[in-house]
Order: C-alpha cells, then sequence, then structure tokens
C-alpha cells in the first residue's frame, strides 16, 4: 500500500503560506511605506538563510538561496545577461521552474564537495534544455497534422505543457516524503508561476524576505527533527525524554521496555531484520493509549511516560501494548541467515513467522523523587520481568 508520508506537512505548509500572502495582497498599503527597508533586508536574509541552511547540510536550501540571490541582481542591475532575459520571459519561467524540480530530485549534500561540478553542469544543462525547447515548440505544429483539436493544443504547448509536468512532479514528491525542504521547493514553485505570470503582483523583494523566513522555518524544523528524532523508528531520542522530563509535574509513570531475545534475534536472521523488529516495536509502541509518550531509549530499550497517571492507569495500557507486540506475526523472507558465499547464490522464496515479545517495567514517581530515581526504578521492575520469565509487565 502506498503511503504519502508528507501529505501532513505538505497540506500545513501549503495553508500558511496561502494565508501570509493572502494577508500581504490583502493590505498591501500598510506595507508599501517600508517597501524601502524590505529591499535592504532581502540580501542580508538571502546570506544568513544559505549560511544557516549550509551549516546543517541542507545544501539545497542554500543553492536556492543562490539562485534568488542571482535573480534579483539580474532584475536590478545591468548585468551582461540582463537585458537577454528581460527579453525571454517565458525561458525564466521555465528555467526557473525546472531549477526547482532538478533540486527537488537531487540530495542534500555538502555545497563543496566532489559533486559541485556536477550540480554545476546540471545547472547549465536546465538552461540549455529549457532554451532548445521553447525553440523547438515554435516549429511543433510542423511535426503533426493540422486538425482543429491540435491547433487548440499547440497555444499550450510551450510553457502551460512543461509547468503542468514539473508542477506535478514536485507535488507528488512533496506528498510522498516527509521533507520540509520538498514541500518549500513546491511552495516555490507555485508562487514563482503565480508572480511571473501576473496572477499575484507583489514586488519581488517582498516575495523572496517571505520565501527566506519560510526555508529558516524549514531548516530549523528539520535540524530540530534530526537532533531530537531517531532515523530508524522516527521516535523521538532520550534527548527529548530528557527535556520531558524538565515539564512534568509530581505525577506521572515511567515505563522501560526491552525486546526480549533481541542479540539472539539479530545474530540468528542479521541486523537488517532486527532493524525491522525495532522499527515494528515502535510502530506498535505508538499507538499506546492513556496519553502515553513514547522515546527510544537506546539499542533495542525504549521509554513510556505516562504524565499525570498513576502506574494502577498506566499498566492496563501497557498489558494492551505487550500483548499487541506478542500476537503480531512478523514474516522473515529466506529466514537462514546466509554466509558472504551464500549470500551470492540464487535466493530462495522461503519464509517465516516469527513473534516478537516484550518485557516492561513500570514505576510511578514517588514524593521527592527525581526523574532519574523514577526511571531507575523502572529499569529495577523490568529486570524483574526479565527474571519473571519475559513478556510480561512488572511493577
Amino acid at each position: 500500500m502506498l503511503k504519502l508520508k508528507g501529505i501532513k506537512s505538505t497540506f500545513v505548509s501549503s495553508m500558511a503560506v496561502m494565508g501570509l500572502f493572502s494577508v500581504l495582497i490583502y493590505f498591501q498599503a500598510q506595507w508599501q511605506d517600508k517597501l524601502t527597508i524590505v529591499n535592504y533586508l532581502v540580501y542580508p536574509l538571502l546570506i544568513i538563510t544559505a549560511i544557516f541552511a549550509t551549516q546543517f547540510n541542507r545544501s539545497r536550501v542554500a543553492l536556492l538561496c543562490l539562485f534568488w540571490g542571482l535573480f534579483l541582481l539580474t532584475e536590478n542591475y545591468p548585468l551582461a545577461w540582463s537585458k537577454w532575459v528581460s527579453t525571454n520571459p517565458q525561458w525564466l519561467l521555465l528555467c526557473g521552474t525546472s531549477l526547482l524540480l532538478l533540486l527537488a530530485l537531487m540530495k542534500d549534500r555538502a555545497i563543496f564537495s566532489v559533486h559541485s561540478i556536477t550540480r554545476i553542469l546540471l545547472v547549465i544543462g536546465c538552461a540549455l534544455i529549457t532554451f532548445g525547447w521553447l525553440k523547438l515548440s515554435e516549429n511543433v505544429e510542423s511535426f503533426f497534422p493540422k486538425t482543429a483539436l491540435w491547433n487548440q493544443i499547440i497555444p499550450y504547448i510551450p510553457v502551460a505543457f512543461p509547468l503542468t509536468i514539473i508542477g506535478a512532479l514536485l507535488f507528488w514528491r512533496s506528498l510522498s516524503v516527509n521533507n520540509l525542504t520538498l514541500t518549500a521547493l513546491l511552495v516555490t514553485f507555485a508562487i514563482w508561476c503565480l508572480n511571473q505570470l501576473d496572477l499575484i503582483t507583489l514586488p519581488w523583494s517582498l516575495v523572496i524576505v517571505a520565501l527566506s523566513s519560510l526555508y529558516l522555518l524549514a531548516v530549523s524544523t528539520d535540524s530540530y527533527y534530526l537532533a531530537y528524532r531517531d532515523d530508524l523508528t522516527s521516535l523521538p531520542t532520550r534527548r527529548a525524554l530528557n527535556q520531558l522530563a524538565l515539564s512534568l509535574g509530581r505525577n506521572y509513570t515511567v515505563a522501560m521496555l526491552d525486546i526480549d531475545h533481541f542479540k539472539k534475534f539479530n545474530d540468528t536472521y542479521g541486523h537488517d531484520i532486527g532493524d525491522q523488529v525495532l522499527k515494528l516495536v515502535a510502530a506498535k509502541m505508538t499507538g499506546v493509549k492513556g496519553g502515553g509518550k513514547v522515546y527510544r531509549y537506546g539499542g533495542e530499550e525504549f521509554t513510556v511516560v505516562f504524565p499525570r497517571k498513576t502506574a494502577e492507569h498506566s499498566i492496563p495500557e501497557l498489558e494492551v501494548l505487550r500483548e499487541s507486540i506478542a500476537t503480531y506475526g512478523m514474516v522473515i523472507r529466506n529466514p537462514k541467515r546466509t554466509d558472504k558465499n551464500s549470500r551470492k547464490a540464487k535466493k530462495s522464496n522461503d519464509y517465516k513467522t516469527v513473534h516478537v515479545t516484550v518485557s516492561i517495567g513500570v514505576a510511578q514517581r514517588e514524593p521527592k523523587q527525581s526523574f532519574d530515581q523514577a526511571l531507575k526504578n523502572a529499569d529495577l521492575a523490568l529486570y524483574r520481568a526479565k527474571k519473571k520469565g519475559r513478556n510480561n509487565v512488572s511493577k
């Protein structure tokens, strides 16, 4: 089943940007006299955004800022190519959108690396391909029979057709991957087309200041998730758990969860299957009820915190979680772990269904007890759960 992981971020970001630009259009009188200040801000903001993005290895955002800066310089100063660009608006429109698609297909890498030359060549290639497409589309009617339907389609081929394809690809990329950079590229595409086609008429300096703020927000949010989210399971990490501890009140319950025989599982089936087990347990844990907040503590250990809940209220929810994990059949294809030589052989269609179990230790915060002490008590309860035969919840 196809999962659209980025649908939420795409929808929320698009709505927010639409709201922002609607406000800017509706209240033009309020910011018109401050446009001079905006013009002074735009270049420093682009530089700051590019440096910030580079610092966190968000090279696509840095390149996007570079493109915006070059565009503003071309618009405002008599550069060698400024006159040609101003007399070829279709090329500018399509070249800008093709560069956005190129960034959407790229991976974030260091700005100055062995890939820099390749990226420069790809950017030049986008400009040349756009120019070639527009030249070819001038004579496109000579390649097809002159019918009434074709004569109606011809005017849309040079610009509308490639814009539709590029827009659809950007939209699909933004929906299929939960990545704010891709969402920012989609939003940039929409604003670029609307302003270039005069469907909205806002000064470019104001547009770029607004979009640069969006880029800063995207990089900051992605950086936060990089620091506080586990890459494998997408759960908050121990660092996020420590942040939660600062905001907890006096009444809460902590549970420590450990996957039973995980090392043996890894040794038998391999680390790739072990990673799948961690993902399975994490996915099941996100469905815990009762207000439980789930974290990956480290390795095969997880933590659940129930703010404002006693152990008596939390244990039934943890029992449901334990049972949902234990009763889930995980299918492993080619279950027999292979050595280096046998991996080269043709893969078989064998599969095996296994069941993963977890042990859970629960501790309610006692009066005058710190979070670390409550966590230690939950860890001791986890040890008791292991001693009792595993696959159980112990207090």
